[in-house]
């Protein structure tokens, strides 16, 4: 459609001319004394249109002349800075092949080429693009190449390059090559087993960049190194949310730190205030339940504390038997034993445990408990039927080995020393 249209008034501007110059008899005269000279109109206007198009290729032929000089010298600089991109991505591509030696000659040479060109560029030239982004890159590949070759002192020194051009440039390519720069760092203290100093670098990225999955999970990896278990579970809990592990992955990772920060303890108020930061699903493992039961009473003495954790473990335990393995549930027995037997007797628990071993006969730890419980209540005879059943089957020691002692001293209150000194003599075998 523009093409007709344009064909259409090319044709009619040659109609209207045609028309004028068909019918003009006009004529222009010239005087040049002594001579007078007769022109034709459509004469003098082609001449002055043929004369104005030469005035013009001229005044271009001209101009193209003079500008010859700054041409050559614009292709010299576009040549510079081609090689300078090419150096760069030449640094690239050695680091990422493993070829640190190649790559950081090839980033120097991208730097040497930038600062070549800064320094011959005049106010008529045109401005660089990306030159600090460049300078910074090349800065942050050379660090990273020199990191590899263990030469701390160029790996430093590049690095303050980079931290200097931060300092004094402030732009948008700037700033994501000192997130860059911050990160790295981060990276080669960890690879130093410097957690302390790759805190440092970490705590110095904005909210954002500071937030982002590589980030996090440097900071874990340094916290957990620095030994800050309380830190590393909060950071922990944000990857597990932004989906940076696998559920399973997730829940073992948390369990496992929830039990450090556990440790990091020293006394029961202490313990108390661990327990209560825990979120929900961590207080809910059996693993960590049975840890911070574990640690109360060894730090207070004391069961009183233990009982609304071991509680609903229990429960879960008895009413959803597959909800707990065989190991899981020989450490709540073992750890119900122990803090019911620190308690003052109570009937209910006993007749819960009675009414769960009657359910649920082949679960050996099920006889000890009931056992221990028994043994507590003073219930002599009980105690001893259900320890005999269950000790020569327990294969944790530890339960083995009380479930002997106990044994032992109810046959010293019958006065029965031969099978006393069996059941010592089996307690003492039972493996530490």
């Amino acid at each position: 459609m523009k093409a007709a249209l344009w064909f259409v008034a090319l044709f009619g501007v040659a109609v209207a001319s045609a028309l004028f110059a068909g019918g003009n008899q006009s004529t222009v005269t010239v005087f040049w004394s002594p001579h007078r000279v007769d022109l034709s109109l459509n004469l003098v206007l082609l001449v002055l249109v043929v004369l104005f198009v030469v005035m013009h290729l001229a005044w271009r032929a001209m101009s193209a002349l003079f500008e010859l000089p700054h041409q050559a010298r614009r292709w010299r600089l576009q040549q510079k800075e081609r090689a300078m991109h090419a150096a760069l991505l030449d640094a690239l591509s050695e680091l990422w092949s493993g070829r640190y030696v190649r790559a950081v000659k090839s980033a120097e040479q991208a730097l040497a080429l930038e600062a070549l060109l800064t320094s011959v560029r005049t106010a008529d030239d045109a401005p660089l693009r990306h030159t600090q982004q460049l300078r910074a890159l090349s800065h942050l590949v050379a660090a990273e190449s020199a990191h590899a070759l263990r030469d701390r002192d160029a790996r430093v020194s590049h690095l303050q390059s980079v931290m200097a051009l931060g300092h004094n440039q402030k732009d948008d390519a700037v700033e994501a090559a000192m997130e860059s720069a911050y990160l790295g760092a981060a990276r080669w203290a960890l690879s130093d087993r410097d957690a302390p100093e790759a805190l440092r670098w970490l705590d110095g990225l904005r909210h954002g960049p500071a937030r982002r999955t590589l980030a996090l999970r440097m900071r874990l990896k340094a916290t957990r190194l620095d030994q800050q278990h309380t830190l590393a579970l909060d950071t922990a809990r944000l990857l597990a949310k932004h989906g940076a592990f696998s559920e399973t992955a997730a829940q073992s990772l948390l369990r496992e730190l929830a039990v450090a920060s556990l440790n990091e303890a020293h006394d029961s108020a202490q313990l108390q205030r661990a327990w209560d930061s825990l979120e929900a699903t961590e207080r809910n493992q059996p693993e960590v339940v049975l840890h911070a039961a574990h640690r109360m009473i060894k730090l207070s003495g004391e069961a009183t504390a233990v009982m609304p954790w071991l509680t609903p473990l229990w429960n879960r335990m008895v009413q959803q038997p597959d909800s707990c393995a065989p190991a899981i549930r020989e450490r709540v027995a073992q750890a119900l034993a122990r803090a019911l037997v620190l308690l003052p007797a109570d009937p209910e628990w006993l007749a819960s445990i009675d009414r769960a071993r009657q359910t649920y006969p082949r679960w050996v730890e099920l006889h000890y408990l009931a056992g221990m419980v028994c043994w507590h209540h003073a219930l002599w005879g009980k105690a001893q039927q259900m320890l005999e059943q269950a000790a020569p089957q327990l294969a944790n020691a530890d339960m083995k080995r009380q479930a002997w002692r106990i044994l032992a001293q109810l046959a010293e209150q019958k006065e029965d020393t031969a099978r006393a000194q069996l059941c010592w003599k089996r307690a003492a075998e039972v493996a530490a």
